[in-house]
């Protein structure tokens, strides 16, 4: 027998794990991580590096490496530098500017003294390709060739992009928002975060806007803040050694995305809780709103819009808003949420279609024949034709004495002496009705070309078209109520705010609601999508219409489905997601979704001082599962702990190189204590430090509703199924995701289980 005070000399060098080793703590592609268990290694870290280094220079190093937050600055730098290569790569479509090529249209013609207001946009140093390539400004043969000009730039920017995306980042495709809120949740896609993946979304997302396809760069955006807080993370080990601390910092940076994408620093705070993070702390929301305060600063500090301003959508109203105005503000809500109805259904039709038929076999075909058509139909429409972000600025702004649009093509009275920014309600003119007629167009190819265009192998982001199909509804809506009330002011509704000579109906409003209404309808945002509204435009005293608008868009939607579009892809994809705005009201037990069920073979168990290492290797070779239940014995079964799978290789690997004596015939307890072995035994092997004393347990009659719910708010891995401390069984996420899919009638084997 072996003595208690031989084990007790022993039981530093047996117990090797208080001195850390490779792989213990990382998880395997396409697995979950355990929430509460890097909660728990988190809190030891703490307490041992405070323990050692309670003040002086070791505190203050600690506490630099607890600010990786300040990584976050280069978020704002890129999201300059991508706009100023958009809106230069835009222009470069139409044609080049002879001082300087680099410089966007606008920028060329600020360089130029011959510039007058009349022709702001016309000035010798640009040069569209007809005048540059045959001399010609004018007819059938600059049109055509600038025409063509226009399709080979669009066509060679997303060949580009897709190739890029094709061969060196296959993760840098799509929004990333699906993805982010899967991998937030505890979900690990190794490589979606990567250094390539930041380097190819980049460069690509400055090709796809350029070219002109309908897709924004606000939730791409996103995805490269994440990429850039977790290369950054990875050179703290706080974070890089921590799954949980590190998507701590990826929801700040998450926030940081939409800060620099909008410009619109407390939105992309909200934004981060609502829409993206699966778990976030108080102590990330102060972190998420200087990760978001820095980025705008840094953008701010880059001005790459020009106007000594943060937003490119910057408005200013001089009209107040009225009650009576409320009811086609809800009809653009209506309009919002039907349209985001519309566009889930028909774009996971379409997507499925692209997975389950050969068109996804040919994805650089399939953007290429999108781009084809978006710049064909798009060239001959002005409001088609040039960037989406323009498009929308000029619907959002009031016309102004200065305004030079067709939007603003009034018929003025002569006698007029009011103030410029107190123009009143005038009768619309000939270049409105034609405006009006070519949005309406647009807003039909809109509609329809996003459906196709989202989900492609290349960046896109669904804000800005979802925000310009609503702004070209709104902007109509708009004036259409302003020419109502003009030529009918002895209205009802409109005698008591209306009169001859006022300026009481703000067309830009509408767009701005309407748009509002639009991005609430595809995403199922609310408080976010307000406080990015006002922010974005400094709308600030129409708030009421923007909320009006995104409450009555979210209902009308939810009524069709509860699912937004991130939602619906990432179910599309097969992620294990469990959603925390999903209701389960089922009146199922845990003992009816638990493992094993009748006719299953007994659940895999370790014993805590009776199995070899041999079995326990034998063990982990037949079977896949990321863990055991560690039980007194197979005949008792009462639970003792859980040991993971991904401790559990590498501890004994480790064992049997820094450890003499252990072998394959040496058994492995986790108790305090060794078991009573005989004299000429081998050495036993004590792996009690990876065992979790503490594993969550329900009894087997726990309604599956809590359950589920515990699955939620904790982020557990696995749960284990217990009667009067008995081991019956296990439930993991896949059982759990498994069990609502089947209650819901869906296919349960489309989720990607690991």
């Amino acid at each position: 027998m072996v003595s208690a005070g031989a084990m007790s000399g022993s039981g530093n060098l047996m117990d090797f794990l208080d001195e850390p080793f490779p792989d213990v703590g990382t998880y395997e592609d396409f697995h979950t991580i355990d929430w509460l268990r890097e909660k728990s290694r988190d809190t030891d870290r703490h307490r041992k590096v405070h323990a050692v280094h309670k003040d002086g220079a070791w505190a203050l190093l600690h506490a630099v490496e607890d600010s990786g937050w300040l990584s976050l600055l280069l978020p704002g730098t890129l999201a300059g530098v991508i706009d100023l290569a958009v809106d230069w790569m835009t222009d470069l479509k139409e044609g080049i500017c002879l001082s300087a090529f680099w410089y966007s249209h606008e920028q060329c013609c600020w360089t130029s003294n011959e510039t007058t207001f009349e022709d702001r946009d016309k000035c010798p140093l640009w040069q569209k390709w007809s005048e540059l390539l045959v001399k010609q400004s004018e007819g059938a043969s600059a049109y055509i060739l600038n025409y063509l000009m226009y399709i080979l730039w669009a066509l060679l920017f997303a060949f580009l992009a897709v190739s890029l995306v094709r061969v060196f980042a296959p993760y840098a495709c799509g929004s990333g928002i699906p993805e982010i809120k899967t991998i937030l949740s505890g979900f690990i896609i190794r490589g979606y975060w990567g250094k390539w993946t930041l380097l190819i979304k980049t460069v690509t997302l400055v090709l796809v806007v350029s070219s002109g396809l309908s897709l924004g760069k606000e939730g791409p955006l996103v995805h490269v803040a994440c990429c850039c807080g977790n290369f950054f993370s990875s050179l703290f080990s706080k974070y890089s050694k921590n799954e949980g601390k590190r998507r701590e910092v990826l929801s700040a940076a998450a926030a940081a995305g939409v800060s620099v994408a909008f410009g619109a620093p407390i939105g992309g705070v909200l934004f981060s809780p609502e829409e993206v993070s699966y778990y976030f702390p108080l102590k990330t929301l102060w972190r998420s709103f200087f990760a978001a305060l820095v980025a705008a600063f840094t953008l701010r500090s880059i001005n790459p819009f020009g106007n000594s301003r943060l937003v490119l959508f910057y408005v200013e109203y001089h009209t107040p808003w009225y009650m009576a105005e409320l009811f086609p503000f809800i009809l653009l809500g209506v309009f919002g949420g039907l349209w985001g109805t519309l566009f889930i259904r028909c774009n996971i039709a379409w997507c499925r279609r692209r997975k389950t038929t050969k068109l996804g076999k040919y994805p650089v075909l399939e953007v290429i024949a999108v781009t084809a058509i978006t710049a064909i139909v798009a060239y001959p429409n002005p409001y088609t034709r040039r960037s989406t972000s323009e498009l929308i600025s000029e619907l959002f702004n009031d016309c102004g004495a200065l305004e030079s649009s067709q939007l603003c093509d009034y018929i003025n009275d002569p006698n007029m002496t009011r103030p410029v920014d107190d123009i009143p309600d005038r009768p619309a003119g000939v270049g409105v009705y034609t405006a009006m007629w070519q949005l309406a167009l647009a807003l039909i190819f809109k509609i329809v070309i996003t459906i196709f265009t989202f989900g492609m192998k290349i960046p896109s982001g669904l804000f800005i078209p979802s925000m310009a199909v609503g702004a070209m509804a709104g902007r109509m809506v708009g004036i259409g109520v302003e020419q109502l009330a003009y030529h009918h002011h002895d209205w009802i509704i409109f005698r008591n705010w209306c009169r001859p000579g006022a300026d009481c109906v703000t067309p830009g409003l509408y767009a701005m609601v309407g748009a509002a209404a639009c991005l609430g309808g595809v995403t199922r945002m609310t408080v976010s999508l307000v406080v990015i509204m006002f922010e974005l435009t400094g709308g600030l005293e129409y708030i009421v219409p923007l909320m009006a608008a995104a409450v009555t868009s979210k209902w009308v939607a939810d009524a069709f489905g509860k699912e937004g579009i991130y939602e619906a892809h990432i179910h599309l994809n097969g992620y294990p997601f469990l959603d925390v705005k999903d209701e389960f009201t089922h009146r199922t037990l845990a003992t009816d979704v638990m493992r094993p069920r009748r006719g299953e073979p007994p659940l895999s168990v370790l014993t805590q001082g009776s199995m070899t290492v041999e079995d326990v290797e034998t063990l982990i070779k037949e079977t896949d599962y990321n863990g055991f239940p560690v039980v007194v014995s197979r005949d008792s079964e009462r639970l003792i702990g859980f040991a993971q799978r991904r401790e559990l290789i590498p501890a004994i690997k480790n064992a049997r190189q820094r450890q003499e004596g252990i072998v394959s015939d040496s058994v492995m307890y986790f108790t305090e204590e060794p078991p009573e072995l005989p004299a000429n035994s081998p050495q036993p092997l004590k792996l009690r430090r990876v065992l979790n004393l503490s594993p969550f347990t329900v009894t087997d009659h726990t309604p599956m509703e809590t359950v589920v719910d515990i699955f939620r708010k904790l982020g557990l891995r696995q749960c284990l199924v217990t009667r009067s401390g008995r081991l019956l069984g296990i439930i993991t996420k896949k059982d759990v995701l498994r069990h609502m899919a089947q209650m819901a009638n869906q296919d349960p084997e489309s989720i990607m289980f690991n």
